[in-house]
């Protein structure tokens, strides 16, 4: 009997909660899997679908939310061995479940932690809550493939904002596997999707789109790059995260600041009667 000769894995995108094919139709090679490599009219489309579940998913009750973060965690854990088998450390998948349910508890308390009532003089209620940004476009970090991935798109899509990540080229597998999990764990489709590819083609079509709110460049290591994402997400005033430093320590307390940073603080006036 001859040999059988392994099916080649083919990984696609992360669009809407679909799996589509790069319309492109090119791929690249990593670890003798066929990864997709996006096109700026991927990261069109991505940005599409992401507007599209924005108001379904801000109108989400926090709890829900938080729900379907722990459901991610629950998935994801449930795949432990899976992600060991691409090359990613136990330790860091463990670390990568416990980043989803440190950030399913916070759903339901960020408008208490972060919004309430104002004092004013006058017989008025004024109070302040916190709202989601909207469309969040990321540049993943490099690595940790997997925990650097959950710590930027978790604290985004907490509170209601939806997200377009371009994944670590070098390391896209950890990436487009979760995608897997998070299809089979509650979340709307839409508010994750996933781009693989080179981020020099999918990020500046992202920071100039004009239906992109904020631009996460935590992943950009080139210096030029960066700038020229800037530059970009000033055209219509996005809110700019910085790149990460190079030695930043992902295993570390994640603190809040990823989260306050994509809110936006919307204040009420409200007449208390007589």
């Amino acid at each position: 009997m001859s040999e059988r000769v392994a099916v080649r894995k083919t990984y696609k995108l992360f669009i809407g909660g679909k799996f589509p094919r790069s319309e492109s139709g090119r791929s690249y090679l990593v670890q003798s899997s066929n990864v997709s490599l996006a096109s700026r009219k991927d990261a069109r489309d991505a940005v599409v679908a992401a507007r599209a579940a924005v108001k379904g998913w801000a109108g989400a009750t926090a709890y829900n939310r938080g729900q379907i973060l722990y459901r991610a965690a629950e998935m994801l854990e449930g795949r432990r061995e899976q992600f060991v088998a691409l090359g990613i450390p136990g330790d860091e998948v463990d670390a990568a479940v416990d980043r989803w349910v440190w950030y399913a508890g916070w759903a339901d308390k960020l408008a208490q932690v972060y919004g309430g009532a104002n004092p004013v003089a006058g017989p008025y209620f004024n109070l302040s809550a916190p709202e989601p940004t909207g469309v969040v476009a990321v540049v993943a970090p490099e690595r940790p493939a997997l925990l650097g991935l959950v710590s930027v798109i978790a604290p985004a899509i907490v509170s209601g904002n939806t997200v377009v990540v371009a994944a670590s080229p070098s390391e896209p597998l950890a990436a487009v596997t979760l995608a897997e999990v998070l299809a089979t764990s509650d979340l709307p489709g839409g508010v994750v999707n996933i781009l693989t590819g080179a981020i020099t083609e999918t990020a500046p079509a992202l920071a100039a789109h004009m239906d992109v709110n904020a631009i996460d460049l935590t992943g950009v290591t080139d210096a030029a790059l960066a700038t020229d994402l800037e530059v970009k997400a000033a055209e219509n005033l996005k809110r700019v995260l910085r790149p990460a430093p190079a030695d930043h320590d992902w295993s570390t307390d994640p603190g809040v600041g990823r989260m306050t940073v994509l809110l936006e603080t919307k204040t009420v006036w409200h007449p208390k009667g007589v």
